[in-house]
């Protein structure tokens, strides 16, 4: 676990305290990687219509790799769901005998929690998803679609107006009762927001639940910025030869690294299984703060958040004027609040059980 720091290109410090994530004088840059000989970086999906409205497709900066077997995916999803059922009916079941008027009532109760609506589910991992239960205040019971209404492609906005395009490369995956957007790790998968949903001059708040299936990074799950450089970015990132969780944030207008400031988690699962992964920025206190499911895994002083142009990214970043760090898996759940949340919040965010807290901005819920 690393709490970040002021100067990511100065020398490291010993192997103990990990996580910097960007070159020293002699490595190559992780976010440009020189593609292998006699090979050429390549994309997935259909190639971009001439009406393209998102940024122009750039050269991929990773080079290809296979595309994840969704299905696969979905059906060991869907095996590990009904296996978890079949127990928890068998090996919970409650017998209660009332006695009134000379009659006898049996009861019988089998669900988890009680909650008829709230059913995990899982996808690959076999890790239980945190659907959300008709008590959610997220959930708007009148309209469960993910989408808006005639825009297949536009992910709708349950707590805000802001839709999310998504790009040709990536792609909506229906499981039993939640849906998720996928991503293929490369240039032309990602989905993008009509503008900047997060005011990085005040407090706020970014999350989102994510299943990284990349061995090798970075791979930026949720950014906001464009032109030279993110403001923020929250993903996974190889550091010091360690798989990472990071919250990273740009005080600087050049995109620099020595302007960059960051939290780093190297002591974690980071592969094939959902976590939730959640940034806080609190303008009063100058710090950032990056949380792993509902554990916080340590925070940094920072001067304040450089507030870039260009609005919400999901599964890339800008990194030297280029777009990179291409997220390869799915997310759902991605949340935008604006203010910081403190551990009980957080909990209740892990849990989809928010109470009186709600997001400004959430999509996929």
């Amino acid at each position: 676990m690393t709490d970040g720091t002021d100067r990511p290109n100065s020398p490291q410090p010993g192997p103990a305290s990990g996580g910097y994530g960007y070159p020293q004088p002699g490595q190559s840059n992780p976010y440009q990687p020189e593609p292998a000989a006699g090979q050429q970086g390549q994309g997935f999906g259909p190639p971009p219509v001439a009406d393209e409205t998102f940024p122009p497709p750039i050269p991929d900066t990773f080079s290809a790799t296979p595309t994840p077997d969704w299905q696969a995916m979905a059906d060991a999803s869907e095996a590990q769901r009904r296996k978890r059922r079949f127990l928890a009916i068998g090996g919970g079941a409650l017998a209660v005998v009332l006695v009134a008027a000379g009659a006898t009532f049996f009861l019988m109760g089998g669900d988890d929690d009680g909650s008829p609506d709230d059913k995990p589910t899982t996808a690959a991992s076999g890790s239980p998803s945190p659907s959300g239960s008709s008590q959610s205040p997220d959930k708007k019971s009148e309209d469960d679609s993910p989408t808006v209404p005639g825009e297949p492609n536009l992910l709708r906005d349950r707590n805000g107006k802001m839709g999310i395009a998504l790009s040709p490369g990536a792609s909506l995956g229906e499981l039993a009762n939640r849906t998720e957007i996928r991503f293929k790790g490369a240039a032309d998968s990602y989905a993008q927001g009509a503008e900047a949903a997060v005011d990085v001059t005040k407090s706020f708040t970014v999350s989102t639940r994510a299943y990284n299936v990349s061995e090798t990074g970075p791979r930026m799950a949720v950014s906001q910025g464009d032109g030279v450089s993110y403001s923020f970015e929250l993903g996974f990132e190889v550091v010091n030869g360690k798989k990472a969780w990071v919250f990273r944030v740009q005080t600087g207008d050049k995109g620099q690294a020595a302007t960059a400031q960051q939290v780093v988690v190297d002591n974690v699962d980071t592969t094939r299984q959902w976590t939730l992964l959640t940034g806080t920025y609190d303008a009063e206190k100058k710090t950032i703060a990056l949380w792993v499911d509902d554990k916080q895994a340590g925070q940094a002083q920072v001067s304040g958040i450089w507030a870039g142009p260009g609005p919400l990214q999901l599964g890339r970043a800008r990194h030297h004027g280029i777009w990179s760090a291409s997220w390869m898996g799915p997310l759902d759940h991605i949340r935008i609040f604006d203010q910081v949340l403190g551990q009980e919040q957080i909990t209740g965010l892990k849990n989809n059980k928010l109470g009186k807290t709600r997001p400004t901005h959430s999509w996929l819920v």
